[in-house]
């Protein structure tokens, strides 16, 4: 598999590209669970398809990069990236999993997106694992699934990549009180160092059609939960620190324009940055930005945190 470090892209896979569209590369028809059963006795699924299963669940919608990323982190081999497409392919084909791309003006997208269907919440249900996939949630639009696979990027780097790295979720809740809403961040992870914690919450930002309006709803929902904040809420022991993921460096700048516009900024913490690429670097260290204002400007200046080190 290629290394982070020798991905060569100039631009985000998970950048909102024009025009496009997810397209269905799963399976039509109908698969009995009989069949799955059989497939189960024979060999045909084993262990390493229900710890793919176990993954898709977590995080919803997932490359098979990132799975094959995931696997590993976990400990188990999955030998090649062409190996674990053929597994996908059988989960795919016996309809455990279903398969999206995306196209657009520019062509069809070069990765697939893999995400749960009805065989594959009966079989997590079987083994008790909870499972709250539903139909719909397939219908997703891109931006959402593009917000999530920004996400995953960031959970992996951080569990690949950071010495300090102590747990994650996935869709950490939290609760706007004075709002009355709970809404899902991206992600979230933890980091400890000589007993000491700090814990991070994602948001991905993508630039989709009404991405402005969107980002000032929830910065307005992150400001009432961070102005209210008290140990323990929404499970976080001590205030987290906040990271817009961005598109890009110039999608950075936009964001953070959009904030002081709009007058939502939370000052209770420093509002960090971060890129989809600046995930590909060896290491995180060097991976955050803050904005500051110098002689009545704002400066794009680099955040460097050893805590990020290898």
């Amino acid at each position: 598999m290629v290394q982070d470090n020798e991905i060569k892209a100039q631009v985000s896979p998970f950048a909102i590209r024009e025009g496009e569209i997810k397209t269905f590369d799963g399976k039509d028809g109908y698969v009995s669970m009989n069949q799955i059963v059989h497939k189960i006795n024979i060999g045909h699924i084993n262990e390493i398809h229900f710890s793919i299963l176990d993954l898709v669940n977590e995080f919803e919608f997932i490359t098979s990069r990132q799975l094959y990323q995931m696997l590993e982190i976990k400990g188990i081999n999955p030998k090649s990236q062409d190996k674990l497409n053929n597994k996908l392919d059988q989960l795919v084909k016996s309809k455990i999993l279903t398969r999206y791309y995306f196209t657009s003006e520019e062509g069809k997208g070069i990765y697939r997106i893999y995400c749960l269907e009805k065989m594959g919440k009966y079989l997590l249900n079987s083994k008790e694992v909870e499972c709250k996939w539903q139909p719909s949630d397939n219908t997703k639009p891109v931006a959402m699934i593009k917000k999530r696979l920004a996400g995953n990027q960031t959970i992996i780097a951080y569990l690949r990549k950071v010495k300090a790295f102590d747990s994650y979720i996935v869709k950490p809740a939290i609760n706007a009180k004075v709002a009355g809403k709970v809404f899902k961040a991206t992600g979230s992870v933890k980091l400890t160092k000589n007993n000491k914690s700090i814990q991070f919450v994602f948001e991905a930002i993508r630039r989709e059609s009404d991405w402005q309006k969107k980002l000032v709803d929830r910065m307005r929902m992150y400001k009432d939960f961070y102005e209210n904040f008290i140990p323990g809420d929404s499970d976080f022991s001590n205030i987290p620190q906040l990271i817009l993921i961005c598109e890009d460096e110039k999608h950075m700048a936009e964001v953070f324009k959009e904030i002081v516009t709009n007058k939502i900024e939370i000052p209770k913490i420093k509002l960090y940055f971060t890129t989809d690429l600046r995930q590909n670097k060896e290491t995180l260290e060097n991976t955050l930005v803050e904005f500051k204002l110098v002689d009545g400007k704002y400066k794009k200046e680099n955040v460097e945190l050893k805590l990020l080190g290898m």
